[in-house]
Order: C-alpha cells, then structure tokens, then sequence
C-alpha cells in the first residue's frame, strides 16, 4: 500500500541547486534510508516530506488519513510542559484514554471518572500500550516524567523527541539522525525494537551496522539523481560499485564516440543538411555525456604528525567525582605509542569528562596527570566549531597558515588543502554559517589535523558526518601513527579503528577490555547467556511446579479481573504516596487552621480509598486461592 508519493520535487538556495526533478514512493513496512553526500540537500528532503518546509516545485501526494511523526536533528517543544505532558500532548487517542486514568487515579474519590477512565482502558486495550509508552520512556532513560523540557540537555530532548514519535504510533515515521545522542545500549535496543515493530521508517542517518540491521532498501542521491537499492548496506555496497564501474565502462564509450563525431564536425561544410543537423544535435548531447566525469573525491589526509618522544601520558591514581556520581576512583594507566582507544559506556557515565582531564580541559579531584614533552593534542570536542561573524570558509584555514606542512618536506596552500577535504573553490568563499551541520563538522576536523597534533581525542566525531567522509576519516586514522582515543557510538567505526577498549561501568568503575566494539558484545553477550541458562537450571531444580500450578490458577480469573488484579497493587503504592505526602504537610509550622483542617479532610479521603482498594484486593486474591 502506498503511503507517500514525490513527484519531481526540486530545491534551491539562491544559485545553489541541491536537487531538482527527484521523483520517488514510500509502501507501507518499508524502511528506506536515504544516502547523500553532506551539503546535498538531505535534510530539506525529509523537511520536505514531513511538511516543515515545501519545495520550490513539484509535489508531495500523502494517501488520506496516513499519520506521520517527523525526528528532527534539532526538535522543537515547549520548554515549559514536564516531559510526561509533552508526551500526552499528542493527538493520540489511546494516550488520551491513559492520561484520563491517571488523573482518576489521582483523584479516587471521584467514583464515576474512575469507573468510566477503567471501563476506557479496556476498551481500548490500552493497558498494554501503557506498560509499552513507559518501557519506552525507561529505554531511552526518561524516567523522571515531572522535569520541565526547557531543563533537559539536548541529548535528552532529542531521546524525548525519539520517544514522543514512538509512541504515538505513526503509519510513517521520517527520521533524521535517529542514533545521535543515543549510547551504544539505547542503539541496539532501537534495532531490536524496529525489528519487532510493522512501523515505515524513512530515514537519513550515518551509522552503517544501524542501517544493516534495520533498512530493507536505500536511496542514494548522487550527481542529482536518485539511486534505489532494493537490499540492506551491504547490498547497497556491492550494488553501487556495480554501477559506477558500469558508468566508467560507459564513459569511456562515450569519449571515444565523443572523439569520433569531433572529427566528422570539423570535416563538415557549413551548408548543413537536414540529416547532418539532427547528427550535431546528437553529438552535443554525447559531448555532455563525456564530460559527465564522475567527482569521486577523495580526502588526502597526508598531514605532518608532529614527532613523538618515549614518554607519552601517565594517569596516576586518577579520581573525579560529582555530587553523587563518582567517575575515576584511583584511575592508573600509562599510553605507549600508536595506542587506538576506544571509549564506550551509557551517558553520564563521565567518558568525556575523562577526555578533558587527559587533554587538561579539566581537572581530576587528586592523582596525576603526567605529559610527555612531545605531546601535542588535536581535541575535537561535541562542541564543534566556532563561528565568527562574516567568516569564510577559507578565512577559518588561513588563521593556521596560508601553507601547510605536510609530509616529506612538501607543503600545500589552504585552498588546496580544502579541496582535499571536498570544499571546492566556490564553497571556500561561502560563509559559515550558510554551511550545513555536516560540512561545519568536516571543517572543524580540518581546523584539528592541520595542527600536526600527534595524539589525537575525538569526542563523537561521526555525527552529522557523511558515509563518504567516514570511510575517508577511517583511512586516515587507519594510517596515523601517533595515539589516538575515540569516543563514539558509532560501532562501525569502532570496529575498524580501536584495538581495546575502556569500558565505563558507571559508580567509578573502569575496566580495560582487550579489543574491539565486536568483541566486546560478543562477550557480554556469552555472559548473559551463561547466567540465563543457570538460571533456567536453577528454576528447574527448585520447585517449578508450584508456579505452573499458581499460574494456571491466574488464567483461571475473567479478563477484567485479572487487568485490574495486575493494576490495584500500583493504585494503591501511588495512594501511599499521596499519604506520606499529606503527613509530611502537618510539619509545616505557618499551616492555618482552615488548612489544617482542609488537609484532615485530604488525609482521611486517601485513607478510605486505600482501605476499599485493599479491600479489593484480598477479594480478588481469595479468588487466585480458590
């Protein structure tokens, strides 16, 4: 079924075209990432199927009534509702039923809402979609609902934003960079739940094992023009150099037949006939077609590394803590030359705070931070660049140099060296802030390599870049010969550039593991399978057949029975909350005695809901015993 239809749609900046004519459908259950070079236009593509924005010409024809929930790199909400009422702002009608309930909840006395509130949830069989709106709000570790959006860090707005999408439930679901901000447990829950979930994705992102594992087909927009690929990452890969060496093998046709008509026209009198007019016609339409090179390029990282003495860097007893959040708790390690470090752990756990303290951002609260005297940083931080106004693009090189050294005593002039990283002479004189976040990032990673550092820190360097330019990134760090230490979620890109890993646990703990991000999953992964299967024999051996039997005898209760059994023992915790929280008013020494009075009546309502819910819950409990 198809959900979405573009036709000939086409985007301009000024005299910049991104694209033009692209034409392309959306089917129900497929899960499309699109694949672009950065600068290209892919995120006014997806601003254009979401309706954020329109395009300059042609259209896009959704079927009627298809719901659609758009992820921005950047979302936009209201900085002042908590984090539970942004996601019960939706329109949607289940979460509708469950915000009703809770407020009966919160209000026992009144009989009747809570009646009509759980006679909805059933009806609605929303029961189960609560439970799965909050596994999904815990996955993503948005467990305190009550915070305002405006307090919460851009990583969790956007995990919020992630969640709100989610649970609404689209028919299609557009994403653009859906695993920034995401730690490596978060990403591979979002696969697996994905994988399980009938949703339509369509979806720009950069991270390669996430596109393997979830995307069933990939668009590519290359030269202009759309590609489709009808497979996974791997099959795109194959396919793609398929076709560019078919259009190599073509291209060198067309050249030679280019060649041959060049020669019929410079034979040609000037009298033309019919049939040698229609043959000049062909022949410049075979010109553009040899001229048609493809711009495969490349970035040529040959930087000259600054040298590098024996002594590297020492931790000695490293410690750093945050009210109530230890990092490092006598951290002891000494780097050795050409080291690849990567870092892995879940958001907060201090990974980039590590990072200032060996680049001297920071300071630990005791131990030693011991650096060689050859030692020269390239620190590239999530910060990104810095952006001065009226700057250029070749401005922000020249305040290195207007020559940059490389290897072998050879040097390059700025401009040269921005071709290299793919701004062409045009884009070298654009202003910065006119470049889109991808190029801004591959800028930034020019301002550090040019320094000649010879320990390089990359905190989070994959987001918002390219494939294109990953794939070069890798190639120079896969030849740089100092040290090097990587934070990213990006396990592709781990996978090809570390050779152990410091995994951070949390609570201060640190544990050095022996090889890549692969392997690393591959042995968490056997232990969690060596602890179920002790735990299956545990089970097996300690009783299993009284549990089949109270099992049994709880099948055995109605529907409705059985839902509010599983939701009274809840109601009731929250109703003892509500209790404690009364009590503790009575301490305030300024309550009148109107209030006093008033808080009485509070007291005593919750203390009567309490007793008619226990009250009902010994009911149904003698009916699970009968």
């Amino acid at each position: 079924m198809n959900l979405l239809t573009v036709e000939n749609i086409a985007k301009s900046f000024g005299e910049l075209v991104l694209f033009k004519d692209l034409s392309f459908g959306i089917n129900k259950d497929q899960k499309i990432a699109l694949i672009a070079k950065n600068g290209s236009g892919k995120t006014s593509i997806l601003n254009i199927l979401s309706g954020a924005e329109g395009p300059d010409s042609g259209q896009v024809n959704y079927r009627k009534g298809t719901r659609v929930s758009f992820l921005e790199q950047e979302p936009k909400m209201d900085p002042e509702l908590t984090v539970e009422e942004t996601i019960f702002a939706s329109d949607n009608e289940v979460l509708k039923v469950i915000r009703a309930y809770e407020k009966a909840l919160n209000n026992p006395e009144e009989e009747d809402a809570y009646q009509k509130a759980f006679e909805a949830m059933d009806r609605f069989n929303a029961w189960d979609f609560e439970t799965q709106y909050k596994q999904i709000l815990s996955k993503l570790k948005l467990e305190d609902l009550s915070v305002k959006v405006g307090l919460l860090s851009g990583g969790q707005k956007k995990r919020l934003a992630l969640a709100d999408a989610l649970i609404n439930k689209p028919d299609l679901l557009i994403l653009d960079e859906p695993t920034n901000h995401l730690d490596l447990e978060m990403i591979e829950w979002l696969e697996q739940y994905f994988a399980k979930e009938n949703m339509t994705l369509f979806m720009v992102t950069h991270d390669r094992y996430f596109l393997e594992r979830v995307c069933n087909e990939i668009i590519e927009l290359d030269g202009g023009n759309l590609y489709p690929y009808k497979g996974n990452y791997s099959y795109y890969l194959e396919k793609k150099e398929a076709r560019i060496e078919q259009e190599s093998v073509e291209h060198h046709k067309s050249k030679l037949l280019f060649k041959k008509e060049l020669d019929w026209m410079r034979k040609q009198p000037k009298a033309r006939t019919t049939k040698s007019k229609s043959r000049i016609d062909d022949f410049h339409a075979i010109k553009e077609k040899a001229s048609n090179r493809r711009k495969e390029h490349e970035v040529q990282l040959e930087i000259n590394m600054t040298r590098m003495g024996s002594k590297i860097i020492e931790l000695r007893k490293i410690s750093k803590a945050f009210p109530g959040k230890p990092i490092l708790d006598q951290f002891d390690y000494s780097f050795t030359k050409g080291e690849r470090v990567g870092i892995i752990g879940k958001n907060g756990t201090g990974k980039s705070t590590f990072l200032n303290i060996i680049a001297g951002k920071g300071e630990p609260d005791s131990g030693k931070v011991i650096i060689g005297d050859t030692i020269k940083f390239g620190y590239y931080t999530q910060k990104g660049i810095d952006i001065k106004q009226g700057q250029k693009v070749i401005d922000v090189i020249r305040d290195f140099g207007d020559y940059i050294p490389l290897t072998k005593g050879r040097q390059i002039s700025a401009q040269q060296l921005l071709e290299r990283f793919l701004f062409d002479r045009k884009k070298q004189y654009d202003f910065v802030d006119k470049l889109s976040g991808g190029e801004k990032k591959r800028l930034y990673l020019c301002t550090i390599l040019i320094q000649n550092p010879n320990f390089l820190i990359l905190d989070e360097p994959t987001n918002d870049l390219d494939i294109v330019t990953l794939n070069v990134l890798e190639s120079f760090l896969l030849d740089f010969p100092g040290c090097l230490m990587v934070v990213s979620h990006d396990r592709y890109f781990m996978d090809k550039i570390v050779d152990h890993l410091f995994v951070f646990r949390g609570n201060a703990v640190v544990e050095n593991f022996p090889g890549n991000y692969s392997d690393y999953r591959a042995y968490e992964d056997s232990k969690v399978i060596e602890k179920r299967e002790k735990k299956e024999n545990s089970n097996a051996n300690s009783g299993s057949k009284n549990s089949w039997k109270k099992e049994s005898k709880a099948s055995k209760l109605p529907y409705a029975e059985q839902k509010e059994y599983n939701q009274i023992e809840r109601e009731i915790q929250k109703l003892e909350n509500k209790k404690t929280k009364a009590q503790n008013e009575f301490t305030n020494p300024e309550l009148s005695g109107d209030e006093i009075a008033e808080l009485s009546k509070k007291l005593q309502e919750i203390n009567t809901a309490i007793e008619t819910k226990t009250e009902r819950w010994f009911e149904i409990s003698a009916m699970l015993e009968s």
